[in-house]
């Protein structure tokens, strides 16, 4: 008999014992998993969060450029004649040197005369930005246009643009942009939060692959496609053959 019990608490001890194993398996695989996710959710936040805490740093300030009847992101008549459609990535050098050297002799010729009503859409090469940041400054430019402010937004994203993914469009340094063009800051970020804008920069994009706009910047001008910063002249050739056209001649 007392053999009997005796056995009978050696197995229940064998049984304890296995059940605490068990369970101290069970918490130590836990705390793997849980740890394997904080580690995935860490790599998944830590550039929002360098990017929050890093500084706006120095800012090229701009004066702004005339904009004849400035409407959101377009401009000029929107019964004119020729109508140009720019599709464009403000991490792209060559979309810069348009906007700097181009842009501002087509806005003075033909825009302010009637002539042309002028368009921008972000977009990049293929329909695909450049990187997150171009996506960032592309709704932060349409959040400012919100504000009626989307030109000068505009401008003073070039004039910041030093490089490709190289951190000139963080999120602090796109505020430090809406801040030094005098935009309404809690309107800004309220509509940065929600990304009012997504629709609107992805309507775009399909825009341009309907249209098979590839690299930027391109253009099309009545619809047809030009690629490329071409310099002024290409573009005073088109839009005066475009010109000749809806006229008739």
């Amino acid at each position: 008999m007392g053999r009997k019990v005796e056995e009978k608490s050696k197995r229940q001890q064998l049984r304890e014992e296995r059940l605490r194993r068990q369970q101290r398996q069970r918490i130590t695989t836990l705390l793997i998993v849980v740890g394997a996710v904080l580690i995935i959710v860490a790599l998944l936040i830590y550039p929002t969060l360098q990017q929050s805490l890093a500084p706006a740093g120095e800012i090229v300030q701009i004066t702004p450029r005339p904009r004849p009847n400035a409407n959101f992101n377009a401009m000029g008549d929107p019964n004119a004649p020729v109508k140009i459609l720019e599709f464009s990535d403000y991490q792209c050098p060559y979309c810069k040197r348009f906007s700097d050297q181009t842009e501002p002799l087509i806005v003075e010729n033909y825009v302010a005369t009637g002539k042309v009503y002028f368009e921008y859409i972000p977009y990049g090469p293929g329909g695909y930005p450049i990187g997150q940041e171009s996506t960032d400054a592309a709704l932060a430019s349409f959040c400012a246009g919100e504000q009626g402010k989307f030109w000068e937004y505009h401008d003073i994203l070039f004039a910041n643009h030093t490089g490709e993914n190289v951190g000139d469009y963080t999120i602090k340094r796109l505020e430090a942009f809406a801040q030094a063009i005098g935009l309404n800051m809690d309107q800004y970020n309220q509509c940065m939060k929600e990304k009012r804008y997504e629709d609107k920069l992805n309507e775009g994009i399909a825009l341009g692959r309907q249209n098979n706009v590839g690299g930027t910047p391109s253009f099309l001008i009545n619809g047809k496609l030009i690629e490329g910063a071409q310099p002024y002249s290409v573009f005073q050739q088109e839009i005066e053959a475009a010109l000749a056209a809806a006229s008739g001649q």
